[in-house]
């Protein structure tokens, strides 16, 4: 019996030899100038595109010593006139997740930025079978000049990425972000992006497009649990906001009690003016008494913020996120969200996030 992408012409995907495909191509190390890679921790110097430090990694849990490797949120952005864009990727491990694509889990996305917006294009698709890379590439009607964002892959270890460009095309940085100093994310899988359908879909991501703003990814699936040692980290990191959404991944209530308000304090103490978004976990319908109780002790850090004089917190009630019509079609499994759950996601959280980047 053949599989559907043998007979279904619009599934075949052809992963040829870029080189041999497009004679007049120059694949250029992402790791190099001029292009601007956002979301990771010294990539220039390390062997993998990984977003924390190993020592950090290995001193918080288990789970984020994997979890770390994967390149969440990683984008790298330049701006060319090549009438096609190529990827050759080489990766250390691919993720494996029953709930998620496999675009989502070892693909890239391409968006092409201008200063009202930036819009999906195509995706840079992986074979079915994808284990230690691919290439592939996306082509242009014309050489016009265009500003360019590629979004890495969230469940995969990615060792090296070269973008392919014509010979003779022009090539510089990308468009700059309104803010320098990212928005620093921490979380749990949600965070971290399961179980979008590719890259540019995680709630994030979409913010990024549409503030046209960086951030750094730390979610780290079922691992985020708010220990001491990741707090200090974080605290320490040159950032513009952070936005605490860990909830899920406290092993209970009392763990969540013993560390969201500690958390705040450790971050609070080394960066007095940011502004702090505290999040509460979506799936109130699901699991409505326990989100309650948790939901009271993340509101109890807030209140506690407000008490203490504090006028740059913000607090965002996840049980407000997904309200309203196909409220039940926003997850995949009645805990990750869709692609509609993370873009109402975005809607909720995006008002908070615009007034006060500016």
């Amino acid at each position: 019996m053949k599989k559907f992408y043998e007979y279904d012409g619009n599934m075949v995907l052809n992963f040829t030899d870029v080189a041999a495909d497009k004679e007049d191509v120059v694949f250029h190390n992402v790791r190099q100038k001029p292009f601007d890679v956002y979301g990771f921790y010294d990539y220039k110097n390390t062997e993998i595109f990984q977003r924390l430090s190993d020592d950090i990694a290995e001193s918080t849990n288990k789970g984020v010593v994997n979890a770390h490797k994967e390149a969440a949120g990683g984008r790298v952005r330049f701006t060319t006139d090549s009438q096609y864009v190529a990827i050759k990727a080489e990766f250390e491990i691919v993720g494996s997740n029953s709930r998620t694509p496999q675009l989502a889990i070892a693909g890239f996305d391409l968006y092409i930025d201008t200063p009202n917006e930036s819009r999906f294009y195509r995706p840079l698709i992986p074979p079915y079978d994808v284990s230690d890379g691919y290439e592939t590439y996306v082509g242009f009607p014309d050489r016009s000049e265009r500003h360019i964002t590629i979004n890495f892959p969230y469940h995969t270890v990615v060792r090296n990425l070269y973008i392919g460009l014509q010979e003779d095309a022009s090539l510089s940085g990308g468009m700059k972000y309104q803010n320098e100093k990212p928005v620093i994310f921490y979380g749990s899988s949600i965070t971290h992006g399961s179980c979008a359908s590719r890259p540019g879909m995680i709630y994030e991501n979409v913010l990024s497009r549409r503030l046209n703003m960086n951030y750094t990814n730390l979610g780290f699936g079922g691992s985020a649990c708010g220990e001491e040692t990741i707090a200090k980290y974080m605290a320490g990191l040159d950032m513009s906001v952070f936005v605490c959404d860990y909830d899920w991944n406290a092993q209970s209530e009392q763990v969540l009690i013993e560390t969201h308000k500690r958390m705040y304090e450790i971050i609070r103490k080394e960066n007095p003016d940011i502004p702090y978004l505290i999040i509460s976990k979506p799936d109130f319908a699901y699991r409505r008494y326990d989100a309650s109780v948790r939901r009271k002790v993340i509101f109890d850090t807030y209140d506690y913020a407000i008490k203490n004089g504090d006028k740059n917190v913000y607090y965002i009630d996840g049980s407000s996120m997904f309200r309203g019509r196909d409220w039940d079609n926003c997850f995949i499994d009645t805990v990750h969200p869709n692609d509609v759950g993370f873009l109402k996601m975005a809607d909720c959280i995006e008002p908070i996030l615009s007034s006060v980047l500016k």
